[in-house]
């Protein structure tokens, strides 16, 4: 009987001893809970720790980097253009008693999250003008003008155009952020913000068209303009090639000319020596070719009996 009592005894003991233990691994960060209250300060540090069995329980929380992604809003901006704006958030549990007290779990804490950063968000875009939102530096930016020479509006117009149009998203997105952070620190949630940024930007369906078109149409309006500028340098190239052809036969009909009149130039001089060694065969040649160049199939010819071609046939 009295081993049996021990028995119980070890049992129960090992029951109240197995109860008090709890372990934290790297990851987690936990809270002490007695009577649905919390006492203790966080346990942050892993591996095994003790707690008052029965009476006190443990919640467990996220020490990582956790994602916030809400959804996109549409919003005026300032110069009363209505955009989408998609922005993700990353946060984290910096005191997990503060958190419990706030928010108690996960859940209830993203969702009030979604009206911290949603609020912030939609006053920081409310209060700037399209151009600000979507660009994020000062870098300039060539204006095309399918009317100029170059297809560049002037540096004045440049400047002009810039002053009007300068780059704030990093400012916005800092701006977001410092609004989150103090919002966090009045309301004590135990959370802090990590980073926030802007995912995405679109316009709405009926702008979004109308912006498209018109983008299409400025780029057809430069593409055509640079077209006609490569017709025009095309056809300046074709009249180059012309004049140039022309020169090169022109010059080679004065080349071919030269050598043809060298080569008649010593043809009659072969002749000349030729035809000077005997002047009775010059005479003969000469006439001979007076009549083929003068009489042909169809001539009828009478000569007289003192006809030097007649001579020549009689000595035949």
């Amino acid at each position: 009987m009295q081993k049996i009592i021990l028995l119980v005894v070890a049992f129960l003991a090992l029951i109240v001893f197995s109860g008090s233990l709890y372990t934290i691994n790297e990851a987690e960060q936990a809270v002490v809970i007695q009577f649905g209250k919390p006492v203790g300060e966080n346990i942050t540090d892993a591996g095994l720790h003790f707690k008052l069995p029965f009476i006190q329980d443990v919640r467990k929380f996220d020490k990582r980097i956790l994602e916030w992604d809400g959804d996109a809003n549409e919003i005026p901006t300032k110069d009363n253009k209505y955009i989408f704006i998609d922005a993700f958030a990353r946060w984290q549990i910096s005191d997990a008693l503060e958190f419990y007290k706030s928010a108690k779990n996960e859940n209830l804490a993203q969702s009030r999250l979604d009206d911290i950063i949603d609020g912030a968000v939609r006053d920081e875009i409310s209060g700037r003008v399209m151009n600000e939102i979507i660009r994020s530096t000062e870098r300039t930016m060539l204006i095309y003008d399918a009317e100029s020479t170059d297809g560049i509006i002037g540096k004045d117009a440049v400047e002009k155009y810039e002053e009007t149009k300068i780059g704030a998203r990093l400012d916005i997105i800092e701006s977001i952020y410092s609004s989150v952070t103090k919002k966090l620190k009045e309301l004590n949630m135990g959370i802090e913000i990590v980073d926030v940024q802007l995912k995405r930007i679109n316009y709405n369906r009926q702008v979004q068209e109308k912006v498209f078109n018109r983008m299409i149409s400025e780029q057809n309006r430069i593409a055509e303009k640079y077209r006609a500028q490569g017709q025009g340098e095309k056809q300046g190239i074709m009249g180059l090639q012309t004049q140039k052809k022309k020169e090169i036969l022109s010059d080679a009909y004065l080349k071919s000319q030269k050598i043809k009149g060298d080569a008649d130039a010593s043809a009659v001089k072969i002749y000349a020596e030729t035809y000077g060694q005997s002047i009775e065969f010059f005479n003969f040649i000469r006439t001979l070719e007076t009549y083929e160049n003068t009489l042909d199939a169809s001539t009828q010819l009478i000569l007289s009996t003192d006809n030097p071609y007649l001579k020549y046939l009689n000595k035949k």
